[in-house]
């Protein structure tokens, strides 16, 4: 017999029982092992003390912020996390993923979007060094080669494009806001342009969406940035 996997460990961080009983029943029943923590700097020890394979963060704890947890994590662990929040506020999502977040949910949420977010955010992401292809849909992107085809036929994509693209297939499944995208693709000096990235994505839709105007793979977060999902 083949030995069981252990199940994948999910930390969750958040000052409210009633929300670290509802993410532990949820997680829980989608076959993850769950530990909590009720605030920031506890949270910080069972991350250093569990190494956890993937951590919930409340962006409203009382003793030490989400985002300032988040701006000390990030000094020595890449472990993923997913923000939670009830602000509505553009900014605070913005601020969170620039501060190194992987995604974000905003309270309240359901069951079966918070477990599409977790799953997505284990799966490794693709690098260019493990895999040389890519796929969404009917397209497939060749790293090592530069070369992107749909349906079988090359598609002549614009450095540019072609960056954009690569960015978040690098990414796939996780916002990558437009100031990421601006940053690595014009520098640091055009994170304001955003004008420019939604033209070179409205070209990129044109040509690896079946259609544009109801792209399936290239989504828009208003506001935010872009996601790029396989379904």
């Amino acid at each position: 017999m083949n030995p069981v996997s252990p199940a994948k460990e999910i930390l969750v961080v958040d000052d409210e029982v009633q929300i670290r009983r509802l993410l532990r029943l949820t997680l829980e029943a989608a076959g993850y092992a769950v530990r909590e923590a009720d605030g920031g700097r506890a949270g910080l020890d069972e991350i250093i003390r569990r190494a956890p394979d993937l951590v919930v963060l409340d962006l409203g704890l009382p003793d030490l912020g989400g985002l300032e947890v988040l701006r000390q994590l990030r000094g020595w662990s890449r472990v993923p996390v997913l923000i939670l929040t009830v602000r509505a506020e553009e900014t605070e999502k913005i601020a969170a993923l620039d501060a190194g977040a992987d995604d974000y949910l905003t309270k309240p949420f359901g069951a079966g979007e918070l477990n599409a977010r977790v799953r997505a955010m284990l799966r490794r992401a693709p690098t260019e060094s493990d895999q040389a292809i890519a796929t969404f849909g009917d397209v497939s992107v060749d790293f090592s080669a530069r070369v992107v085809r749909r349906q079988g036929a090359e598609v002549k994509l614009t450095p540019r494009e072609y960056g954009l693209l690569k960015i978040l297939l690098l990414h796939r499944g996780k916002v990558v806001t437009h100031r990421q995208i601006l940053r690595e693709l014009w520098g640091p000096k055009s994170e304001e342009n955003t004008h420019y990235l939604r033209v070179h994505m409205t070209h990129l839709r044109q040509k690896v969406e079946a259609d544009p105007h109801r792209p399936r793979h290239l989504k828009t977060e208003s506001g935010i940035g872009y996601r790029l999902v396989e379904e």
